[in-house]
């Protein structure tokens, strides 16, 4: 993958649907994807969006100590 192939988030939308969630991604190129996914999956993004923030806290936190 180049970075020509990477497109900018423009849109992001969650709902709740009577199977689960209906996540909703848009892209700089006007495209929406669109997915069902279920409340396990809607849990790991959510923990794995977490971990990620988690890590960059740790790393501005460890700059932070060592000023």
């Amino acid at each position: 993958m180049t970075d020509a192939d990477i497109q900018t988030l423009t849109q992001f939308n969650l709902a709740e649907t009577d199977d689960g969630f209906l996540l909703e991604i848009g892209g700089s190129d006007g495209g929406l994807l669109r997915l069902a996914a279920t409340p396990e999956q809607i849990d790991a993004i959510i923990d794995a969006l977490d971990a990620l923030l988690s890590e960059d806290d740790a790393a501005v936190d460890a700059v932070d100590d060592a000023d």
